[in-house]
């Protein structure tokens, strides 16, 4: 039986990535898209419970329908996962991401937490997203992503994962002949550089832009950033449990009283 897959991302639903994503996955199974109305870069792992959502419909580029919502990523999996298309889904795939999420980079992209959300909601996910060369401006060339994007799911669906697993794919900005293989990851470092720029108003009201320059990345062979340092895409497994277990044994020495 043909699966239906999910196709939804953080950088909106008119965006070359989403579309490039989405032709890819109708080689592997039935689509529906539903991705935000705007852009959602950074916006991590969030839920819409104090307001009313909405959704409309759209014409892609290609003239295939869409839907759209007013929500952020993970509005939009709980959205079609919970009964909006009134149709089960069998994976849920978000992306292309205009940019690599390596490291600690998971915790704030909204296109790793669409695919968190669907896990949560017991639908396997994947998140897939491109590396942008510093600089660059314009879309890049989504290719070689959502080619990749379609072999790991058709190894996803042959081979299955377990339960409160999902996979952060990232492909290196190079050219298909380039692009050396495969590699699977552990997580890097990324190392920011934020700093705050602190404005005032014309009514002399202070305001903040939190910036800096781009994050740099510690190429660690077998993580996730030296993967794409070494011109392969990396395949991470995440797992939901963030529990640090290595600590558990130090915290219970910490000598808490009984309570009351």
């Amino acid at each position: 039986m043909q699966k239906h897959i999910l196709v939804t991302n953080d950088d909106g639903i008119l965006s070359a990535g989403l579309l490039a994503l989405a032709q890819e996955m109708h080689k592997v199974g039935r689509v529906s898209v539903l991705a935000p109305e705007r852009n959602w870069s950074g916006g991590g792992h969030v839920k819409t419970l104090d307001r009313a959502l909405r959704v409309r419909e759209y014409r892609l580029a290609d003239g295939s329908t869409a839907f759209a919502s007013d929500g952020a990523p993970s509005d939009c999996v709980a959205l079609a996962l919970l009964g909006y298309f009134k149709e089960t889904f069998d994976l849920v795939v978000s992306g292309i991401n205009y940019g690599a999420n390596l490291g600690y980079d998971v915790t704030y992209s909204g296109t790793v937490t669409a695919a968190m959300e669907a896990v949560i909601m017991g639908v396997p996910g994947v998140a897939v997203s491109l590396e942008v060369p510093e600089g660059q401006i314009g879309d890049a060339d989504y290719g070689p992503a959502a080619r990749a994007a379609r072999e790991v799911v058709e190894r996803l669906i042959k081979n299955g994962l377990p339960a409160g697993i999902l996979l952060n794919v990232n492909v290196p900005a190079l050219p298909a002949d380039q692009i050396k293989g495969y590699m699977m990851t552990r997580q890097g470092l990324r190392v920011y550089h934020n700093r705050l720029d602190e404005r005032t108003d014309p009514r002399g009201r202070p305001y903040y832009w939190i910036g800096g320059d781009a994050p740099t990345g510690v190429p660690e062979r077998g993580t996730d950033v030296g993967a794409l340092a070494e011109g392969y895409i990396s395949v991470t497994p995440l797992q939901l449990d963030l529990t640090a277990y290595r600590a558990l044994s130090d915290l219970n020495t910490w000598g808490f009283p009984d309570y009351p």
